[in-house]
């Protein structure tokens, strides 16, 4: 639920290519020229294999392979990485690396993981100069390290590690003087070994320049296999779309933008309009009855509170909308699994928002939270009936709550320092997926152009698990976004 997404960004990024066969790291080469040469694969799940040999990253020159891009400007480089290799120099190298230029002695700032567990950020501070890092051996006990991010912020670069399913953690900062706008910035493999090559993986790899609502944003649509982690890139545009949901069949995935709602099929193409007629001016609250039969939609009307955000419903195959209720503002974030009721987040002449089940026969409306304080939004029917999920922030910071369709039997469900927003719970009724904003955001708000996690609870309760590092927030799942299977999620990251 939000103010005025369905304004269209028509423009073209010149950042940030597109995900081709390469994907988002167009460029590979050798770096030092080492005795072996070293490859890179990308295939059509976008896993990236690279091949590289070379001495060493270290004293005053380097060898090793190198998969990359130019950029300027601040960015955050984020991917799961791993060794194919059981065997091999203790310290053979793989991660992110930030490069002044293409010279074997140039300055350069990295966040490596080792052959042996070692896991630590090194530097060249000039061209030339002898290799640096913090000198403290960083592992993490009993778990591999996985997701590896370097951030940039002008000349500040920090290091992030995360071991499978858990949040990052700032492992390294340095401050890097002289390093210039615009750097080599990318993935690379050093076996440590003269004659002998080292082969990683790297999955999930997300190039993105941090930017702000102003400037040029690319839309990424993916979906996230939740057995495995693996993410898809299904659509990427140069404007801001979505809130995308799954289409009954589970073989297309709808999503808002410009004002209009467009279906594509879930193997990547091009999008198509879905008609919702006279209603133009659709905002990123849309959702699919449990019966598969009816769309109901959130569209702005003129001159009203709220800037107009009036719930309608449309069947499924697209057509003319009929009005649910004429009050305003209604942001539509649920229906009930009968199908008679639509749950709406709105405002009725005050600042305080409220969850309330409205009658899709006749439009009457009950406020089912009474909300004297806080925020509320997101609520959501639990597939079996007997519950609504939403979330508030009367604690102090967003949770997760839920609630007895009448109402009653306020429980408070996730229980941590981040502020967590839009539980969604998947088909089949074991898990319920929230994205998980950082603790120093206002707890009120769902900002877009943030570092977030989608995580994963049990239904049953338990603690979440990470399932997504993205940049992202507003628009990225705001709406319902399981597969009918309830294997995979779709959302929406940004970049610009």
């Amino acid at each position: 639920m939000k103010l005025q997404r369905y304004i269209l960004f028509a423009c073209l990024l010149s950042a940030v290519p597109a995900m081709a066969q390469s994907g988002d790291l167009g460029l590979s080469e050798d770096i030092g020229s080492p005795r072996i040469r070293g490859s890179l694969t990308v295939n059509e799940a976008q896993v990236y294999t690279l091949r590289g040999g070379g001495y060493n990253i270290w004293y005053n020159r380097d060898e090793f392979f190198f998969a990359h891009q130019w950029l300027r400007g601040d960015f955050i480089l984020t991917a799961d990485m791993a060794f194919t290799d059981t065997s091999g120099h203790p310290h053979r190298k793989m991660g992110w690396m930030v490069r002044a230029g293409k010279d074997a002695s140039a300055q350069h700032v990295s966040a490596v993981l080792h052959g042996d567990g070692l896991n630590g950020m090194q530097w060249r501070m000039l061209r030339g100069a002898y290799m640096r890092d913090p000198e403290d051996e960083i592992r993490f006990p009993k778990k591999k390290v996985q997701t590896v991010q370097l951030e940039r912020k002008g000349r500040i670069f920090i290091m992030r590690l995360a071991p499978p399913g858990e949040p990052l953690q700032e492992v390294g900062r340095k401050e890097m003087q002289g390093m210039p706008d615009s750097v080599m910035a990318g993935i690379f493999a050093c076996s440590h070994e003269e004659d002998r090559a080292v082969t990683v993986r790297a999955w999930n790899v997300r190039v993105v320049r941090e930017g702000s609502g102003g400037e040029k944003v690319n839309s990424r649509l993916e979906y996230v296999d939740i057995s495995n982690g693996r993410r898809q890139l299904v659509h990427q545009a140069a404007a801001r779309f979505e809130a995308p949901n799954y289409m009954p069949d589970g073989k297309q995935l709808l999503f808002n933008q410009g004002g209009y709602l467009f279906t594509i099929p879930e193997k990547g193409g091009e999008p198509g309009r879905f008609n919702t007629g006279s209603a133009v001016r659709n905002n990123n609250d849309h959702g699919i009855s449990f019966d598969g039969k009816w769309l109901a939609i959130s569209s702005h009307r003129e001159g009203l509170p709220g800037f107009g955000s009036t719930i309608y419903t449309v069947p499924i195959t697209g057509g003319e909308p009929r009005m649910i209720s004429d009050k305003t503002p209604n942001y539509w974030h649920g229906w009930s699994p009968d199908g008679k009721y639509v749950l709406s987040i709105g405002q009725r002449g005050g600042p305080v928002y409220n969850v309330y089940r409205i009658s899709v026969a006749d439009g009457s409306e009950t406020d089912l939270t009474r909300n004297n304080s806080g925020h509320v939004d997101g609520a959501e029917y639990s597939r079996d009936g007997k519950w609504i999920y939403f979330n508030w922030n009367v604690t102090g910071t967003m949770q997760i709550w839920r609630m007895r369709p009448d109402g009653t039997q306020k429980e408070q469900v996730s229980f941590d320092e981040y502020n967590n927003w839009f539980p969604h719970m998947s088909p089949d009724g074991k898990w319920i997926c929230i994205i998980s904003f950082p603790p120093d955001i206002n707890p009120d708000e769902h900002p877009a152009d943030k570092r977030v996690m989608l995580r994963l609870m049990p239904a049953s309760g338990g603690a979440a698990r990470v399932l997504v590092h993205l940049y992202g927030g507003q628009g990225t799942i705001n709406v319902p976004s399981w597969s009918p299977d309830s294997r995979k999620v779709a959302f929406v990251s940004y970049t610009y």
